[in-house]
Order: C-alpha cells, then structure tokens, then sequence
C-alpha cells in the first residue's frame, strides 16, 4: 500500500514552498521539494499536482525551478540546465513547414517519352 500524501492547506503549501526556496535559493529541485514537503518520492509530488486543490500551487512551484534553470542558460557551464530542460518538455531546435501545411507531399508524376 502507498503511502499517504501529506495533506495541506493551500495557504501550508505555499509557505513550506517559500521555506524551501529559502533554504534552497541556488540549488532547488523537484526532488528536493517532494522530500521537503514530506513526499516519498518526486513522482508522489507530481500525483499531487493532479489534485484540484493543489494543482496550480505544485505547478507554480516546479516553475520556480525550472526558472533558475533558465536563468543558468546564461552561465557558461549550463549543460546540466539544457538536460533538465529537455527532460521537461523544451527543445533546442524548431521544424518549419513552409510548404504544405502538414500534408504529405504528392508523389511526382512524370509525362514525357521514356528516354528523356
């Protein structure tokens, strides 16, 4: 059987987010949050994040990391930021359809003589 979920108050939520990121202003993660806010594992935070109740504030607060994340793209060493940036959704390269709108392209049909 799972362990229970701690359960908090929506105004709970948002303090012992504050205290977090006040404990942790330069290295935040989501697993470090889960485990601060009494979670077993990450995974049981984002079970959470499902919850009406909390949804937005679990959300927001994953956003605060993925902020600072954002913010090491302008640091020199910021490998480990693009990785977990990449593993949440974004990405490095954009593809443009300019022609067809989505739609496959028809086969070519050839009309001419045979040897030309």
């Amino acid at each position: 059987m799972a362990a229970p979920h701690p359960k908090y108050t929506p105004d709970e939520i948002d303090a012992k987010v504050d205290e977090y990121f006040a404990s942790h202003p330069d290295k935040p993660t989501v697993t470090g949050l889960a485990l601060f806010l009494g979670f077993e594992s990450r995974q049981s935070l984002y079970d959470y994040q499902k919850r009406d109740e909390s949804s937005y504030r679990v959300k927001r607060a994953i956003s605060r990391i993925e902020e600072v994340h954002e913010q090491r793209l302008y640091e020199a060493q910021a490998t480990g930021s693009i990785f977990w940036l990449k593993n949440r959704g974004w990405s490095d390269k954009s593809e443009i359809d300019h022609t067809t709108k989505g739609d496959k392209l028809p086969m070519p049909i050839w009309v001419g003589k045979a040897d030309e």
